[in-house]
């Protein structure tokens, strides 16, 4: 689900760069990767929650929160994933991730 109220234009941008692909890093309960975004901080928060997709301004980086973890600088959160976010913890450091759009 998008939070197209809440980031309107961190929305925009990430929506509009789709798609895209990048080697799965990982930061405790956090998958993350570079993109061929940059997006200024948008009521950037430090406090993120089990499902949160965010932009990190500072990587710029895709994020996937999915654990209790949080960022270690502010990020952008755009969406959230509601269901199956344990999945998540299967993902290996440089697993390939891709990231399409589904209307």
């Amino acid at each position: 689900m998008l939070l197209e109220e809440e980031r309107p234009e961190t929305c925009e941008a990430i929506w509009d760069a789709l798609p895209f692909k990048g080697e799965a890093k990982l930061y405790k309960e956090e998958i993350y990767f570079s993109i061929p975004v940059e997006i200024v901080p948008e009521n950037a928060t430090s406090s993120t929650e089990r499902g949160d997709i965010s932009y990190w301004p500072e990587g710029p980086a895709f994020c996937v929160f999915f654990g209790d973890s949080q960022p270690a600088s502010p990020v952008n959160t755009f969406a959230r994933v509601d269901e199956d976010v344990g999945k998540f913890s299967n993902v290996s450091e440089g697993d390939v991730i891709v990231v399409e759009k589904v209307e």
